[in-house]
C-alpha cells in the first residue's frame, strides 16, 4: 500500500509539473491543427457508435423511458411538497426541521437527475450485444462514467440549494444574508453543470484517446469554465457587500444620522483574498502552459467546497438530532429551571440568596433536575463525538486527491531534510514547522474545548459557578502543558533534554522569578483546594468584594463601587482571608436600639420580635433574639439580631426591618419624645 501511494504521488508530481504550449502561443494552435484530423476521426467513430446504439433502441423502450421520466418528475414535485409539510407540522419546533428539510432537498435533487441518467443508461445498454467489437464495450464504460458524473452533479446542485435556500429564507441553515443568497441562487446549478461538462469532457477525451493537443484543449476549456463560474460567484459576493453599504447610506441620507460603520470579519476578507489569489494563480498557470496544474487546483477548490459544505450540513443535522431527541421535555425543563432557582434562593447554589428563600428547599431542587441534565449532557457528548468523526472523515476526503492520508503525510515529512545538528540536538526545519503546527492546533483545540466546557457542558452540571470556573481553568492549564509537550516532542526534543533544561533554569527561576512562581503555585492551590472561588464575597487586607476571576498569577475582586482590584494569588495563601459566603454560611442582621430608661422593655422586645417574624427573609431557625446590651447614660441599649439565608441579603433586610420597627414603635407611642400614639 505504501509503494502504491508513493507511485501515485510520483505520477501526480510528474503530471502537475508537465508544461505544454499555452493557448497564447502559436505552437498550441499548430499542434491542435496538426492533430485535428485524427481527433475528429476518433470523435466521428465514437459518434457513429453512439448513434447506432441510440438507433437500436426500439420506440416502445423510448416511450417507456419518457413516461417513467414524467412520472418521476411529478413524484419528485409531490415528494418535495410532502417533505416540507411534514417538516413543518410533524417535527418539533427548532432547527431540526430546517436541517431535515435541507437533507431531504439534497437527497431529492440528487435522485432526480441521477435516476433519470440511470434509466437512460439502462435503456441504451439493454440493446448492446455481447461479443461485439471493442467499441460497444468502451461505450458502455463511458456511459457508466457519465452516469456517475451526473449523480455527482445532482448532489452538487442539491447541496448548494440546501445551503442557500434562496426562495425559502426562513428554512436557511447557513448564516447568509437574503440578498447574498438571492444573488448566488444561480451558483449551485451552474457549478453543477460546469462540473458535469468539465469532468465528462475529460473522460470523453480519455475514452477517445485524443492527442495531447486535443486533451490539453479540453482541459483548458474546462479550466476556463471553472474560473469564470467561481470568479463570478466571488464578484457577486463583493457586489452584495457594496450594495448593502450603499443602501444603508441612502437610507440614512437626509435623516441627520450617520450610516453605521460596517466591520467585516477578518476571516471573510482573508477567505475572499485567498479565493482571488487561487483563481489568479490558476489562470496564470493556464496561460503559461501548466494546464494540468491549473486543472488540478480548480478541481481541488471545487472538491473542497463540496466536502466542507457536506460536512457542515451533516454536523448541523447530527447536532440537531441529538439535542432534539435527547433534550428534556418542557415540563422537565421547567422543573429544572425552578429547581435551579430554588437552589439560588436557598443560598446554596451560588451563595447569593434572596429575601424570599426558605430553608429546606435545596433537597427538592437537587432531586428534580437530574434526568434532564443527564440527557442534555449525553446529547452534548454524543454530538461532540459525531462532530469530531465528521471532521476527521472530511479531512480524509480533502487529502484523498493527493494520494495519501494524514499518516502518509506525517511519515513522509520526516525524510525531507536532515536539518542542523548541535551536539546531540538535531534542528530540522520540517520538524520545527510541525512543532509550530502542533502547538497552534493544540492551543486552538484547548481553547475550543474550554469554550465548549464553559458555555455548553458545565451549565448542565450541578457544579456552582466557582467550581465550573476552577474546572475549566485547570483544564486549560493541563491542555496547554500537553500542547507544549507535544510541540516539543514533534520538534525533536526529548523529555530528558527538557528535564535537564528545566533543572538548569530552576536556579534562575528561584532567584529572579520567585514571586511569579509563588503566585502561580498559589493559583493552582486556589483552583484545587478552593478556599475561595469565583462568586465568593471575601475580605483581605482592607479589600472587600466579590471574586470575578482567578487566573494564573492574580485574582480579580470587584468592589462595591464596581471597581476591580487585582490581588496576587499568594496573598490568599499567606494572609488571613475572610470569606463571607464560604460553604453554606448564613447572614446575620443586627442592630442596636437605644431607648429611655422608663421604656417598657417587654413591649419593645415583643414589637421587635414581631417585626422579625413578619419579614419573609428572616429565618425561623436560628430564631431571632432581642437582648439588653447595656445602659448608656439615660438610655437602655437593646441589641436585636436574626439570621437570613445569605450574607448578601443582610444589608437590605436590615434596612427593611428598621423601617418596620420604627413604624411599630411609633404606632405604640414608644419612640423617645413621643407622648401618645398617633391617631388611627
Amino acid at each position: 500500500m505504501r509503494n502504491a501511494n508513493a507511485a501515485q504521488r510520483l505520477q501526480l508530481s510528474a503530471r502537475l509539473g508537465e508544461r505544454v504550449p499555452s493557448l497564447l502561443q502559436s505552437g498550441f494552435w499548430r499542434a491542435l491543427g496538426a492533430d485535428r484530423a485524427a481527433d475528429v476521426e476518433r470523435a466521428r467513430v465514437f459518434g457513429i457508435e453512439f448513434g447506432a446504439l441510440w438507433s437500436s433502441v426500439p420506440a416502445s423502450a423510448w416511450a417507456t423511458f419518457v413516461a417513467a421520466v414524467a412520472a418521476w418528475l411529478v413524484l419528485c414535485l409531490g415528494a418535495r411538497r410532502l417533505t416540507a409539510r411534514l417538516c413543518a407540522t410533524r417535527i418539533p419546533p427548532g432547527r431540526l426541521r430546517r436541517s431535515l428539510f435541507a437533507i431531504s432537498e439534497v437527497i431529492l435533487r440528487t435522485l432526480r437527475p441521477g435516476l433519470i441518467a440511470h434509466g437512460l443508461v439502462l435503456t441504451l445498454t439493454a440493446s448492446l450485444v455481447d461479443g461485439a467489437p471493442d467499441g460497444p464495450d468502451s461505450l458502455a464504460q463511458w456511459l457508466d462514467t457519465a452516469e456517475m458524473i451526473v449523480w455527482f452533479g445532482g448532489f452538487i446542485a442539491g447541496l448548494g440549494a440546501a445551503l442557500l435556500m434562496a426562495r425559502k429564507p426562513s428554512w436557511r441553515l447557513l448564516p447568509v444574508p437574503d440578498i447574498a443568497a438571492s444573488r448566488l441562487a444561480w451558483l449551485p446549478r451552474t457549478l453543477a453543470g460546469a462540473v458535469v461538462l468539465g469532468w465528462l469532457s475529460s473522460r470523453t477525451a480519455a475514452t477517445l484517446d485524443l492527442s495531447a493537443s486535443g486533451n490539453g484543449a479540453v482541459q483548458t476549456l474546462a479550466s476556463l469554465t471553472f474560473i469564470t463560474v467561481l470568479g463570478a460567484a466571488i464578484a457577486q459576493l463583493r457586489r452584495h457587500a457594496g450594495v448593502a453599504e450603499d443602501n444603508a447610506a441612502v437610507a440614512d441620507a437626509g435623516t441627520g444620522n450617520h450610516p453605521e460603520l460596517t466591520i467585516r470579519p477578518l476571516w471573510l476578507s482573508v477567505l475572499r483574498a485567498a479565493a482571488w489569489l487561487t483563481l489568479v494563480g490558476a489562470t496564470l498557470a493556464l496561460l503559461t502552459g501548466f494546464v494540468s496544474l491549473a486543472m488540478f487546483v480548480l478541481n481541488q477548490v471545487v472538491w473542497g467546497l463540496i466536502v466542507i459544505g457536506g460536512a457542515y450540513l451533516l454536523t448541523v443535522l447530527v447536532d440537531d438530532l441529538f439535542m432534539t431527541l435527547l433534550a428534556p421535555s418542557p415540563s422537565s425543563a421547567a422543573t429544572s429551571v425552578d429547581g435551579r432557582n430554588d437552589g439560588k434562593d436557598d443560598g446554596k447554589g451560588d451563595n447569593k440568596g434572596g429575601p424570599n428563600a426558605r430553608p429546606g428547599t435545596s433537597s427538592a431542587a437537587a432531586d428534580g433536575p437530574a434526568p434532564p441534565r443527564t440527557r442534555e449532557q449525553t446529547a452534548l457528548l454524543l454530538s461532540a463525538v459525531c462532530r469530531v468523526s465528521i471532521a476527521f472523515f472530511a479531512l480524509l476526503l480533502l487529502l484523498a486527491p493527493y494520494g495519501e492520508g494524514p499518516m502518509d503525510l506525517v511519515r513522509r515529512s520526516g525524510s525531507l531534510q536532515d536539518g542542523l545538528t548541535i551536539g546531540t540536538l538535531q534542528l530540522n526545519p520540517i520538524k520545527l514547522l510541525q512543532a509550530l503546527a502542533v502547538l497552534f492546533v493544540g492551543l486552538g483545540a484547548v481553547r475550543l474545548l474550554k469554550g465548549w466546557l464553559n458555555d455548553s457542558y458545565m451549565p448542565t452540571t450541578r457544579m456552582d459557578v466557582g467550581m465550573r470556573s476552577s474546572t475549566t481553568t485547570l483544564f486549560g492549564y493541563i491542555g496547554t502543558v500537553v500542547a507544549i509537550a507535544a510541540a516539543l516532542r514533534a520538534s525533536g526534543f526529548s523529555m530528558q533534554s527538557v528535564a535537564w533544561v528545566a533543572s538548569a533554569l530552576s536556579v534562575g527561576i528561584g532567584f529572579g522569578l520567585q514571586s511569579i512562581v509563588q503566585n502561580f503555585v498559589s493559583g493552582l492551590i486556589l483552583l484545587a483546594e478552593r478556599p475561595v472561588k469565583v462568586g465568593d464575597w471575601v475580605s483581605l487586607s482592607g479589600v472587600e468584594g466579590d471574586i470575578r476571576r482567578i487566573s494564573v498569577r492574580a485574582t480579580e475582586i470587584q468592589m462595591g463601587d464596581r471597581s476591580t482590584v487585582i490581588v496576587p494569588n499568594s496573598e490568599f495563601i499567606t494572609k488571613i482571608v475572610r470569606n463571607v459566603t464560604y460553604g453554606e454560611s448564613l447572614g446575620m442582621v443586627q442592630f442596636k436600639l437605644p431607648m429611655p430608661l422608663a421604656t417598657d422593655t417587654d413591649r419593645v422586645k415583643a414589637l421587635v420580635l414581631a417585626a422579625f417574624q413578619a419579614h419573609g427573609g428572616v429565618l425561623s431557625a436560628p430564631a431571632p433574639n432581642v437582648q439588653l446590651d447595656g445602659v448608656d447614660g439615660t438610655n437602655l441599649v437593646l441589641n436585636a439580631s436574626g439570621f437570613v439565608n445569605s450574607p448578601r441579603a443582610a444589608y437590605g433586610i436590615k434596612s427593611e426591618l428598621l423601617f418596620d420597627v420604627l413604624s411599630r414603635l411609633r404606632a405604640e407611642g414608644l419612640l423617645p419624645g413621643q407622648t401618645a400614639p398617633p391617631p388611627a
